[in-house]
């Protein structure tokens, strides 16, 4: 092993600061398996519940790695087995409060002191070089999140298979490199691995969770600003069908009860107009202000056709005391005011300061107070970021002596990431790099000052297919404009037809008039 950490021979960049766009893991070199030489700690973690047979298996692999024997500790999260496990080669830690695989792994992670977490099922078995081919990986950069190469078998000593899930996966996008915003549903607990900074940083397991608690932490290390690494030289085999291949149905009907609460990107399982979720799409931010304005901002963000939006009010709450005090005439009247307004709207949370994230919501909307949101601007933003996997949308408003009024829409995990990359600098231009960013006309996506907006009243499912209706609307009188545009330029091409090209310009200057007042 010959090779270190410092710097990329052919780039000459810091390691653990390179730089990947999107999921594009393309641009890192790993080096060779056997060539290089390791610095980094790594804790196994195998979460255990009655399963003292597999752990013979599994453990005494783990001493045959090629990752040097003083770079690894193994952790067993005992999962109230009956009798205690004890584990020779291995520490074992007890669950003691909750119990499934979410509370094991949580506890696992919680008890280890090495660099890397690295998950195993106990029902693993192992290449000698496993650990060496994730470990590679994390040399090269901070925010890796490398999954194994799993395939399954009946017995020890067959070939095996990957599943047919991961096969299509794994196919469709380049091996995640074009997996767009969702790189990390193939995250598993059956062999996967993390820098333990980036782990507790994205809040750890969920401990509540005893099944698809891996996909949902997946989520909130992309949210994070990790990039996924399927490694096909990081052999494993999972010894017997995992329960999906099993009983899938009845692991969705389970599993899907309750990720719509969790992960926002599962647009299908929130179908459902009015429903309230744990974890909104997007978080819209705004300043306290005066009453009224600050009233108008944040319903129309309430009442819009992306209805999973919620709201942080930003303002000096703390200072609102229960002292006596004049009602009428206080002096932060503005702030209770709008205390009063959003106590009980559970899509309201109150903040003293700006907030600068919204992990875990996959977006995060600036919005200055005293604008307005249209019925379909925020659905509208969110899908052209996510046509285009655009990292920030700047919506210009207005200009004013202090310069463009800008509503800003950022995606979490692009900021995430630059500020892994570079802490405490100023986040856009790298932004830009690693996912894009776009200025677009707010009037054009329907922003509008307070006191030119009508405030939305009436059933919120009539407004809101009302809204569609209108944006269909102004869909079809452009494709009708542009039309017209295509044969008011081929009839001026004929000077023989100059009186029929006057003819259509009367109907296209009318649909021209048409959409500008539809805004």
């Amino acid at each position: 092993m010959t090779r270190g950490r410092s710097a990329d021979r052919e780039t000459g960049r810091e390691l653990g600061t390179a730089r990947v766009r999107h999921n594009d893991y393309g641009v890192l070199r790993p080096p060779a398996l056997g060539s290089w030489e390791p610095s980094l700690r790594v804790s196994v973690i195998i979460p255990a519940h009655d399963c003292a047979d597999a752990l013979a298996r599994l453990v005494p692999a783990l001493a045959r790695q090629t990752y040097p024997a003083e770079l690894v500790e193994v952790i067993v999260a005992d999962d109230g087995s009956s009798p205690p496990l004890e584990v020779p080669g291995a520490r074992v830690v007890r669950v003691s409060e909750g119990w499934g695989r979410g509370a094991a792994r949580q506890t696992g992670q919680l008890a280890a002191t090495g660099d890397v977490i690295h998950w195993l099922d106990s029902d693993m078995l192992l290449a000698d070089d496993h650990i060496e081919a994730h470990m590679r990986w994390h040399h090269l950069i901070d925010y890796a999140v490398v999954i194994g190469d799993t395939r399954f078998v009946d017995e020890p000593g067959q070939e095996g298979t990957q599943s047919a899930y991961t096969r299509k996966i794994l196919d469709s996008t380049g091996r995640l490199r074009d997996a767009g915003a969702n790189p990390y549903l193939l995250h598993t607990g059956a062999s996967s691995s993390v820098r333990t900074g980036l782990l507790r940083a994205a809040g750890g397991v969920d401990a509540s969770l005893n099944m698809a608690e891996d996909t949902e932490l997946g989520y909130r290390l992309a949210q994070a600003g990790a990039v996924f690494i399927p490694d096909e030289e990081a052999r494993a085999w999972h010894v017997g069908p995992s329960t999906v291949m099993v009983r899938e149905q009845d692991v969705h009907r389970h599993n899907w009860s309750f990720l719509g609460d969790l992960i926002p990107d599962l647009r299908w399982l929130r179908a459902h107009p009015r429903r309230q979720w744990r974890v909104p799409y997007v978080r819209v931010a705004v300043v306290a202000t005066t009453y009224e304005q600050t009233r108008a901002t944040v319903d129309s963000a309430l009442a819009g056709t992306l209805a999973d939006a919620a709201v942080t009010l930003v303002g000096p709450w703390s200072e609102l005391t229960g002292e006596r005090r004049a009602s009428l005439d206080e002096p932060l009247l503005e702030l209770r005011l709008l205390h009063n307004l959003y106590a009980h709207e559970p899509r309201v949370d109150f903040a003293e300061s700006v907030i600068a994230s919204a992990a875990p919501a996959p977006f995060l909307l600036t919005l200055p107070t005293g604008w307005v949101l249209g019925a379909d601007t925020l659905a509208g933003l969110v899908r052209h970021a996510d046509g285009e996997l655009l990292g920030l949308v700047c919506a210009a408003l207005a200009e004013d002596s202090d310069g463009v009024v800008t509503a800003r829409l950022e995606r979490t995990s692009a900021f995430a990431r630059a500020a892994l990359l570079f802490p405490g600098e100023a986040p856009d231009d790298l932004v830009d790099e690693l996912f894009g960013s776009e200025w677009v006309s707010g009037a054009e996506y329907g922003f509008a000052p307070a006191d030119e907006a009508e405030a939305p009243a009436g059933d919120p499912a009539k407004w809101r297919a009302l809204a569609g209706r209108r944006l269909d609307e102004v869909k079809e009188l452009r494709a009708e404009v542009e039309r017209l545009r295509g044969e008011v330029e081929r009839l001026t091409a004929e000077p023989d037809q100059a009186d029929a090209e006057r003819e259509r310009r009367g109907p296209l200057d009318t649909i021209i008039r048409h959409l500008r007042s539809a805004g």
